[in-house]
């Protein structure tokens, strides 16, 4: 089925044929004509099919008739990241290009004024994060009664991760007769009941099995242990052993960790960039540019990297811990394999990720083959190891504590230093000097020096009287 046969209009058809696409994906083929039918719609299909030009090319068409007001957006998309925020920017860049239409991007980490300039020219299309979106609301500087058209993106997450409350205050901000849309790859039953309190009679379009992950995806899963530097050569030693390898992107649980690994990558010759919610909003943009462009090999990534990013042409995704959610696995793999391409994803599996692991191949419907051994390898070689460890490491401390002893029982013994100081203290090396006291410790030795020099007992106060009780007393007057 062509794009001209789901009634969208000439400029956009123009657009589409201008940036090189003939087809429909099965997401915009099936949700196109229901959104440009004035119908809510939740969708749900893989990563990668095209979700965004879903609600994007129907919402040009919709909005080529009307015109744009002072602090009154005509539709608002909101996204859980930044970084997704401004990808459907370029969408609109992209496919907008034979209309006139205001689109204003409003996030975090940008001055404010510049937004508020923005949206007081007047925006046609607004795309936001939660939390700035309030901010600019509070502030009076937005009115969402104008919007005719509401799009959650990547709901599951919007909805999961602590947004109920933001999109619950922005969903009573537009108005009740809005049109609403959902798009997301994955979707809870959970999250599902939620979705219903802000879709009225939606037309589910349903183009893959929630939760399946795309067939053009190598999965494996790497046995490694669980402290740190295994896992980060363990790692190293994917990284080396991948010929194909173009470039990947490398996903950890914590924001510390992306910082830790990124700077263990760099310092064993690897070129790579650091990506989490942490840094300033200038940084994220370079770091990702840098990763788009080929300019960077690795990008060590959070899960603000996970959803909806389209960089078509990653070849290798790389789990360095195993996610919480399993959902989660589902968007991080998905960075891989996308538009058709072939795509590898390694996950690295410590002892104690076992339950998770077990949600993910629950979720996805499918086991996960096993990349040279599974975790019964690593744990026999790791009980072997930790015996033997644990058998130096006790005699080892055993012996230190016995040497210990017997030194303490020598120094006890040893005849007093010269200078009548008492002999139970360890002589100082005089290759590491005493540190010097702190101000407040030298002020008391001070004074408590100088008050046994006067032959004085500090008595309340001591000889410190606070300069307010030496003011003179004014009495007053008789009348």
């Amino acid at each position: 089925m062509p794009f001209s046969d789901l009634g969208l209009s000439e400029k956009v058809l123009n657009a589409v044929e201008a940036a090189g696409y003939t087809e429909p994906t099965p997401i915009q083929a099936e949700a196109i004509p229901h959104v440009l039918a004035r119908r809510d719609v939740l969708g749900i299909a893989q990563t990668g099919t095209g979700k965004t030009a879903a609600f994007t090319l129907p919402m040009l068409t919709l909005l080529e008739n009307g015109r744009a007001r002072a602090r009154m957006p005509r539709t608002l998309i909101l996204e859980p990241t930044r970084e997704l925020a401004a990808q459907v920017v370029e969408n609109f860049d992209r496919y907008g290009t034979n209309h006139k239409l205001n689109v204003a991007l409003i996030i975090g980490g940008v001055s404010f004024a510049d937004q508020d300039a923005k949206l007081m020219r007047g925006t046609d299309v607004l795309i936001a994060t939660p939390g700035r979106l309030l901010d600019h609301f509070e502030r009076g500087k937005l009115l969402l009664t104008g919007v005719e058209l509401l799009v959650i993106d990547e709901a599951d997450r919007m909805l999961d991760m602590g947004f109920i409350p933001d999109i619950e205050r922005i969903a009573k901000m537009v108005p009740f007769t809005r049109q609403t849309l959902f798009f997301s790859a994955t979707m809870p039953p959970e999250i599902e009941r939620l979705a219903d309190m802000f879709l009225h009679n939606p037309q589910r379009v349903e183009v893959a099995r929630p939760a399946s992950t795309a067939t053009t995806i190598t999965q494996r899963l790497v046995a490694t242990g669980s402290e740190g530097h295994a896992k980060r050569e363990r790692l190293r030693d994917l990284i080396r052993g991948e010929a194909e390898l173009k470039n990947g992107i490398i996903f950890c649980n914590r924001k510390r960790d992306v910082a830790l690994l990124q700077k263990s990558l760099v310092s064993h010759g690897f070129d790579a960039a650091a990506l989490h919610g942490d840094m300033d909003q200038r940084a994220r943009t370079t770091a990702l540019d840098a990763f788009r462009n080929g300019e960077t090999a690795l990008l060590v990534a959070s899960d603000v990297a996970a959803r909806g990013l389209d960089i078509p042409a990653v070849s290798h995704v790389f789990n360095f811990d195993v996610p919480h959610h399993p959902e989660d696995y589902v968007h991080r793999i998905g960075r891989t394999g996308r538009a058709g391409r072939t795509g590898t994803a390694y996950t690295l599996v410590a002892p104690e990720d076992a339950r998770s692991l077990g949600a993910i191949e629950a979720l996805i419907g499918q086991p996960i083959p096993w990349l040279d051994g599974d975790l019964s390898t690593v744990a026999e070689s790791s009980g072997e190891t930790g015996t033997r460890h644990r058998g130096r490491s006790g005699e080892g401390r055993r012996g230190s504590r016995s040497k210990g002893a017997g030194k303490v029982a020598e120094a006890a013994e040893r005849p007093k230093a010269r200078g009548g100081r008492g002999g139970s203290a360890a002589p100082r090396s005089e290759s590491r000097p005493a540190p010097e006291p702190r101000r407040d410790e030298r002020v008391r030795d001070e004074r408590r020096s100088r008050n046994e020099a006067e032959g004085d007992t500090p008595i309340g106060l001591g000889s410190h009287v606070p300069a307010f009780l030496l003011r003179p007393v004014l009495a007053k007057k008789e009348k």
